[in-house]
């Protein structure tokens, strides 16, 4: 072979000069490749190794790990935008239960039918806290509505207290007893190590929950971390016992099924429904065990590929702090796998969506008209043994409707399971109304007339809500409480002093 080409060469010797030339220019590009390699490199090592500050123990204060990593610090600033609106989501304001009033009756009796907002960004995690009508208005006079338990995926500040008190005295103590310390948003702390910069568990429940399954949380992979961070936190979970111990339901397994099959077991309820009397569970935000059942997780991909996904700036390569959903930044997200227009892509998602919503306004409609049917034959004399099967399929039913629709993206990440949920969910919604009826007819009722509960006002009136007074109460409490905590967190130098 190379006695040809030799020979070839000598015939025409402009082949042999085309060959050198593109032996150098390959030389070249790989001596650039090299270059930029040992560049990023070299400015890595550079910043880690000649951090302006160093960080001791648990640093709550994420304005202190910026000045050691600006890039990541500026990314994550940007949580507090408000600027990005989807078909179906986004990091805006919106009151939830105004576009739809069936969620008050879903919840009666409950904090949830006082306020629901739509989720905002990490930055505002703080602030929503405090705002809301679902952790009332503590002070000397008033009771706390919450246990500290609340507070526990909010803040770096939750480690930090959990090592200073110790984990029970922390869940089991008041929402309100840490008002001044907890006062940092969601941050660097609550996923790094401070020394290595690793991601690190920072939550004692996920821990918790591995070894309750046999499983051990130190053997997970560092793709594996790059969810289970945000598994301490975007998942199932509830209070146990009278200490409020934060504790996720996994022990039967991750589905739907499998932790209502706990929480039956272990006989728990989250409250007793004000106008159906039905025992009630409330789902938190099962995001992670959602995501596992998907395509996405399946494959291989963490939540931070598609949320917090890699960018460049000059040598460096580092992750997107600004946790976001993917449609915000198609180009960075799902177009590093799929080769197809940033619409195409969009719409798929919105395909997704409107079908599992589809099933998620019909069960709204029709679960709240069973627990109104359940009033009315309660008020009509029925007996605990009449209502017993009704009030089953209503705790089953609400279970299944409430898993799907409060993980955050659910209906995306694992579309199949989310739309299986919602059936079941209003297959035995049916069921309940079904069962309703028998009651019902037994005791003459033949034509059940549904009270007007069309608006947020209506519903919440009907449920015994004196909506006025519990927002004047919460907007004197936040103008004479809220800044006392922050005045004492800044004399405790819980929050930090540079801009």
């Amino acid at each position: 072979m190379f006695k040809k080409l030799a020979e070839s060469i000598k015939r025409r010797p402009i082949i042999g000069w085309g060959i050198f030339l593109i032996v150098m220019a390959g030389v070249f590009i790989l001596g650039l490749f090299a270059a930029s390699v040992t560049e990023r490199r070299a400015e890595i090592a550079t910043l880690f190794n000649n951090k302006k500050v160093n960080i001791e123990g648990i640093e709550s204060r994420n304005e202190i790990w910026g000045e050691n990593y600006p890039r990541e610090y500026n990314t994550w600033k940007k949580t507090a935008d408000m600027d990005f609106k989807s078909k179906h989501l986004g990091n805006q304001p919106e009151d939830v239960l105004e576009s739809r009033p069936d969620m008050v009756i879903l919840w009666a009796g409950y904090a949830f039918s006082r306020d629901y907002s739509a989720p905002r960004g990490h930055m505002h995690a703080i602030e929503d806290m405090r705002a809301t009508l679902r952790t009332g208005t503590p002070d000397g006079e008033t009771a706390d509505m919450q246990p500290a338990t609340c507070w526990t995926c909010k803040s770096p500040d939750i480690p930090r207290m959990m090592h200073e008190v110790g984990i029970d005295n922390f869940y089991k103590s008041k929402w309100s007893a840490f008002g001044d310390e907890i006062v940092n948003p969601i941050g660097c702390a609550d996923c790094h190590d401070p020394k290595t910069m690793n991601l690190t568990i920072t939550r004692p429940a996920l821990i918790e929950a591995f070894e309750n399954r046999g499983m051990n949380i130190a053997d997970a992979t560092p793709q594996e971390m790059r969810s289970l961070v945000c598994a301490q936190c975007h998942v199932e979970y509830y209070f146990k016992g009278n200490e409020k111990y934060l504790t996720f339901p996994w022990h039967e397994g991750m589905t739907v099924e499998d932790m209502e099959k706990y929480y039956d077991e272990v006989e728990f309820t989250d409250w007793v429904h004000s106008v159906s009397k039905a025992p009630m569970l409330k789902a938190q935000h099962p995001d992670y065990e959602l995501f596992l059942l998907g395509p996405h997780s399946q494959r291989g991909l963490s939540c931070t590929d598609c949320h917090m996904p890699y960018t460049s700036e000059g040598g460096i390569k580092y992750s997107n702090h600004q946790v976001v959903s993917p449609l915000k930044n198609i180009s960075t997200t799902c177009q590093t796998c799929h080769r197809d227009s940033e619409e195409n892509l969009r719409n798929y998602v919105y395909q997704y969506q409107d079908k599992a919503l589809e099933i998620r306004d019909r069960i709204e409609k029709e679960l709240s008209k069973a627990h109104i049917m359940a009033k009315t034959a309660w008020d009509k004399g029925a007996n605990d043994k009449e209502m017993d099967a009704s009030l089953k399929l209503l705790r089953q039913a609400q279970w299944r409707w409430d898993f799907a629709v409060a993980s955050h993206g659910g209906s995306f990440h694992a579309p199949v399971e989310t739309q299986r949920i919602l059936a079941h969910s209003l297959d035995r919604t049916m069921q309940a109304q079904l069962e309703l009826q028998r009651v019902l007819f037994a005791y003459g009722v033949t034509d059940f007339q549904m009270p007007d509960v069309s608006t947020k006002e209506k519903a919440q009136e009907y449920i015994g809500l004196d909506m006025k007074k519990l927002k004047e109460q919460k907007e004197n409490w936040k103008e004479n409480v809220i800044p006392k905590w922050l005045d004492e967190a800044k004399k405790k130098g819980r929050l930090a002093s540079i801009n």
